[in-house]
């Protein structure tokens, strides 16, 4: 019997976006909900977004970790960002808003993610990470080296590699392994707006999955974001407008 597993993640405070994906989700009757990291930090409503998340959690979804989450929690910028030499102000400044409107509950729940899960179909292994495989800010981007690349899918056994980090929604298989990056739900770069999540379909030992997208309204969130007036909302604003990376 098919499995269906339905995937999202870069969620970044927008629980518009959620709220949309969520619908969708409920729609399409997976089997199994996961979560790939980067809940709460750049958009305006983290503590609602760790509420719904954490009923979905409750009800049986796996979550992991992602860098921003690290960067929120504990303001352990090296760990969330270690590819800067200087982490920015704008960073540091919108970390610290979203650690303020979160309960000591909710950061020591952050806290306690793992940094991956494995979700056991039938006949196959499928791996949730942020980043990819044993890391959560090394991604796997379309333009990555193909040496690095297949030494980043190997690092497990599983079939399947559900990850985030990049904030692209893609899907490449090859041959043992299967990268499926759903998009960023809630702070998308790849030019659509919308709320982006996936559906795989889990059948004996082969795997399929499909991108999906589903339209919310952007402006109300982007607009959010400019009325806080945080350094650097004013690039988080039009790329939450937009879905595509402002800066």
């Amino acid at each position: 019997m098919a499995m269906r597993i339905a995937a999202l993640g870069d969620i970044h405070g927008n629980v518009a976006a959620l709220e949309a994906a969520l619908k969708e989700i409920e729609k399409a009757r997976p089997d199994q909900v996961v979560i790939t990291g980067d809940l709460v930090m750049n958009g305006p409503r983290p503590a609602e977004v760790i509420e719904r998340v954490r009923i979905l959690e409750a009800s049986g979804a796996l979550i992991v970790q992602g860098n921003t989450d690290i960067a929120v929690a504990d303001f352990d910028f090296s760990a969330a960002f270690p590819w800067l030499d200087e982490v920015p102000d704008a960073y540091r400044a919108v970390a610290e808003w979203t650690h303020e409107r979160l309960s000591d509950e909710d950061l020591a729940w952050l806290r306690r993610l793992p940094a991956e899960r494995r979700v056991h179909a039938p006949e196959m292994l499928v791996l949730v990470c942020h980043g990819s495989p044993g890391s959560q800010t090394d991604g796997l981007p379309a333009d990555l080296d193909p040496s690095v690349l297949i030494q980043r899918i190997t690092r497990t056994d599983a079939r399947a590699i559900v990850c985030g980090h990049t904030h692209l929604a893609d899907v490449r298989d090859f041959g043992r392994r299967l990268v499926v990056n759903p998009g960023s739900c809630g702070y998308a770069f790849d030019g659509d707006a919308g709320a982006a999540w996936a559906l795989l379909t889990v059948d004996g030992d082969v795997v399929e999955a499909e991108l999906r997208r589903t339209a919310y309204d952007p402006i109300a969130a982007a607009d959010e974001v400019s009325a806080r007036g945080l350094p650097g909302d004013v690039y988080r604003a039009a790329t939450i407008r937009t879905g595509r990376l402002v800066r």
